[in-house]
């Protein structure tokens, strides 16, 4: 096994032979999605790009390209994890070390909105495009909605989604919407996590396009799920949110969450990456076993 540094190998890519990302992306082989009663168990990485870096207590956790990268190849190498979400930089990195073959891909469109920033709500599409998407040979783009009342950039986000979704469509590719009802709070975005929050997002989600034939729903696993699942046909994913020092009780709300036919699987990222005592194989693999 080599021991060069992951970094390196990508640099040196990335230096003299750029092409060979494209190469890469085009020649790898492609995931499925499962069948009959199966679930989905996806690796998130998306959050550096919008300036947030920080994993529980520890506010630069993500600084290090080559310890994210680990984490991340490690993490996808695990039995019955099928699939990646992330950045183009992220997903050409681990494209160049083959830590994609055989796994679907979702590339994150809109990242403008940076985390702590005045114009967060303002969140532009600033990373893949429909087209992008499809030139990479990835399955589905994920966009962040966050709907703020108070903040008159919420009908903006509100259009970009829309066109997003339809431009997805148009490809025949997943649109994976995560929606939350938002406000700020001492210069902070929060989102709401109450059932009916949850519940109004997902019907104003639904509804974006002018077709939801690709559109999924990426969701918080909150209370009441049997309720709030009621509010929608779509597909949708559980995701995982920041590191918790109670991953017990995060298993336990997915497992719940899993066990309703709307839901289809899970979009986990900081949670499994950063847990609290380092071990990302152990927390995947019991994390795995909440989709059987």
């Amino acid at each position: 096994m080599s021991t060069t540094p992951l970094t390196d190998r990508i640099v040196e890519i990335r230096t003299h032979t750029p092409e060979r990302i494209a190469q890469v992306l085009a020649a790898r082989p492609r995931g499925t999605l499962p069948t009959g009663e199966g679930k989905l168990m996806i690796i998130a990485c998306d959050h550096p790009a919008r300036g947030a870096m920080a994993a529980g207590a520890r506010p630069l956790a993500m600084a290090s390209r080559e310890d994210v990268l680990a984490r991340c190849v490690t993490a996808l190498s695990r039995p019955g994890v099928n699939g990646f979400l992330g950045t183009a930089d992220m997903i050409e990195d681990l494209a160049l070390l083959g830590a994609l073959d055989g796994k679907l891909v979702y590339g994150s469109m809109n990242r403008g909105g940076l985390a702590g920033s005045t114009f967060e709500m303002d969140d532009r599409f600033t990373g893949y495009d429909a087209a992008g998407v499809v030139d990479a040979g990835l399955d589905g783009g994920k966009m962040l909605l966050r709907i703020n009342y108070e903040d008159p950039k919420t009908v903006d986000t509100l259009a970009a989604c829309a066109r997003g979704i339809d431009e997805l469509a148009q490809r025949r590719v997943m649109a994976m919407v995560e929606p939350f009802i938002s406000r700020w709070d001492k210069g902070r975005v929060v989102n709401d996590l109450s059932p009916d929050a949850v519940i109004s997002s997902m019907a104003i989600a639904s509804g974006l396009g002018r077709t939801s034939a690709y559109t999924w729903l990426k969701l918080p696993a909150v209370a009441q799920m049997e309720r709030v699942m009621e509010a929608s046909t779509m597909p949708a994913l559980i995701l995982g949110g920041a590191e918790t020092s109670d991953p017990e009780a995060s298993r336990a709300s997915w497992a719940k969450a899993l066990s309703l036919p709307t839901v289809k699987g899970l979009v986990i990222g900081r949670s499994l990456l950063y847990p609290p005592d380092d071990d990302v194989a152990a927390a995947v693999d019991n994390t795995v076993g909440l989709l059987s």
